[in-house]
């Protein structure tokens, strides 16, 4: 059983924020592979299917984003899972918007569900698969998090999340070395933006903890 894992806040006000890249993409493979992502398990919404042979869950942490790791700790546990059959997806401000990093083991950083997962897991070293949604605007961290995509971004992003799901196929199919060398690059993606489906216009969020 391979685990994969989308970060994000429930509820309609947190749809289409940047904080919810992580759901957006468990979205679009579940779209890709018929996956039906609806069963509320382990504090969260889940769906079982098959990719490239093999079995995966699909997971939506329900617990809003900064205790994402009770709804991971259950799953894990539950299915007795290796650290690296998880793959967790997220968003990162550190990272250019619209770039993948795609990663083996490592820190939290700044992210506070990733900080939850570790903390709950006791151990850091299990893949996860990061989105960037940066910026170089000086803005209230929170306040741009839980705000909607505009511009120029939200066609970088579009992108990147086909791009993400494309990398997990890749992980599953043919190991992770061999998809961080395929997605983890620092050029522009070199899809046009018509090619991807376009995320909603910008909405603004009231400011929220949960985060």
């Amino acid at each position: 059983m391979y685990v994969i894992a989308g970060l994000g806040n429930p509820g309609r006000k947190y749809e289409n924020t940047r904080h919810n890249v992580g759901f957006m993409t468990i979205d679009r493979l579940a779209q890709k592979y018929g996956i039906k992502v609806n069963r509320i398990k382990h504090k969260a919404l889940v769906g079982e299917g098959l990719i490239h042979g093999r079995k995966v869950m699909l997971v939506k942490p329900q617990t809003f984003m900064n205790l994402s790791g009770q709804s991971i700790r259950e799953v894990f546990r539950y299915y007795d899972v290796e650290p690296e059959e998880l793959m967790v997806v997220y968003d990162d401000v550190d990272i250019p918007a619209g770039h993948l990093r795609m990663r083996k083991k490592g820190s939290a950083g700044t992210h506070n569900g990733m900080k939850s997962i570790i903390y709950d897991l006791q151990f850091d070293d299990f893949p996860r698969l990061r989105i960037g949604i940066g910026t170089d605007r000086k803005e209230d961290m929170i306040h741009f998090v839980l705000s909607g995509f505009s511009g120029e971004d939200r066609d970088k992003v579009a992108q990147a999340i086909d791009r993400a799901v494309e990398a997990i196929d890749l992980w599953l199919e043919k190991g992770i070395d061999i998809a961080m060398g395929e997605y983890n690059t620092k050029k522009e993606p070199k899809k046009n933006a018509g090619d991807s489906e376009a995320l909603p216009q910008k909405k603004d969020q009231p400011e929220d903890q949960n985060v």
